[in-house]
């Protein structure tokens, strides 16, 4: 049986998603909608490109919608794939407030479709090592977690809207990947959460308006913490995951492209993603970027390396697997629950509050 999948926004990473898709047994990409970059995609994969999202999201040859608009333009299309009783999957930031993103998941649900966040980081084979490492009990008990991601970004040849607040959310909605994996890795969503951000690098009409430094502080009711660092304002890039137990350590180390596990006093290497080219080949384009690798941002006819093609393969094999009749593993259960959705976005938001008023912030305020 051929499923059949259109997609809203083909711009960079929605063209490679579809041409991904378009590369799964019993998969096909059947209609694209992107009012600027749909004709050359729509050739190359022989498929419709409508006039509309609304004609794309209720198109009888589809049954699943990939959403991978800018960030701004996510709820329109997930509502409405939702009421024409299509499956949904749809990128990150999910949506750039709460109140969106839980109209967004409760849209699907009662629908009844499969509704799946895009949050591609879950399927690091780095990752899953580490969250495997922490259910072996190799570090002990989780204690906190750190995360940075951060390089410097100069004068670019336009202002991309991904540099717009209201369009991308900055740093904190956009590059959300390391604030959910540490929602995943702690296994809680925080209590309290403060932020500190501000602009400290790119003022003035040749930069957008996002923050370019970005400090976090998660606590959490178990007494454990996290720290997380984002910023395009940082001459020595940095781009990991820090998780320390009671008796060891994991570092997924994205800038030098190495895994360790650090436990009495020996560090084992292991794979960030499938393989050690994929590695090398992550690591020698942190290196040779026109911007750090860390802060990096893709534009309309570029293609993904090696390595990010790899994991939006395994992405877009699972949506498929799971649309015909795979039962989600606890691994990736919350991906189709909406609780990375919501808890990340939640979090964000009450980030974002406790920056706007100086003050920490309970997650109950958000949620209500």
């Amino acid at each position: 049986m051929m499923t059949k999948y259109g997609v809203v926004g083909t711009g960079y990473f929605g063209a490679e998603l579809a041409r991904f898709m378009s590369k799964v047994e019993g998969a096909k990409i059947t209609a694209i909608y992107d009012p600027v970059n749909a004709a050359p995609i729509a050739k190359e994969l022989n498929c419709v490109a409508t006039a509309t999202m609304e004609a794309l999201c209720s198109h009888p040859d589809v049954d699943c919608v990939i959403i991978a608009s800018p960030n701004y333009l996510h709820k329109a299309p997930v509502i409405a794939a939702a009421k024409a009783g299509k499956h949904v999957f749809c990128e990150k930031p999910i949506a750039l407030n709460y109140q969106d993103c839980k109209d967004m998941v409760d849209a699907c649900k009662e629908a009844g479709v499969t509704f799946m966040a895009g949050h591609v980081m879950n399927f690091f084979h780095g990752v899953r090592h580490a969250k495997a490492l922490i259910k072996a009990g190799e570090i002990g008990e989780v204690t906190q977690v750190h995360t940075k991601r951060n390089g410097f970004e100069d004068v670019q040849d336009e202002i991309s809207w991904k540099k717009i607040r209201a369009k991308s959310g900055g740093h904190l909605y956009h590059h959300i990947h390391e604030l959910d994996c540490t929602l995943f890795i702690m296994d809680e969503t925080p209590s309290l959460v403060s932020m500190a951000a501000g602009n400290v690098a790119h003022k003035g009409e040749k930069f957008g308006d996002e923050d370019d430094v970005v400090l976090i502080t998660l606590e959490f009711e178990s007494g454990r913490f996290a720290t997380l660092q984002w910023g395009s304002s940082f001459h020595y890039p940095e781009h990991y995951v820090l998780i320390e137990g009671t008796t060891g350590a994991i570092l997924i180390d994205m800038q030098n492209t190495a895994g360790y596990l650090i436990k009495a006093g020996k560090k084992t290497h292991f794979l960030v993603h499938e393989s050690q080219a994929e590695d090398d080949d992550r690591r020698n384009g942190n290196i040779s970027s026109e911007m750090d690798g860390a802060i990096a941002y893709g534009k309309p006819g570029k293609r993904t390396p090696m390595w990010l093609s790899s994991i939006m393969k395994l992405e877009m094999q699972y949506l498929h697997d799971v649309i015909n009749g795979l039962e989600p593993g606890e691994e990736f259960a919350k991906l189709l629950t909406g609780e990375a959705a919501t808890n990340s976005i939640a979090t964000a938001d009450a980030a974002t509050l406790s920056s706007n008023e100086g003050r920490k912030v309970k997650l109950t305020e958000i949620l209500g």
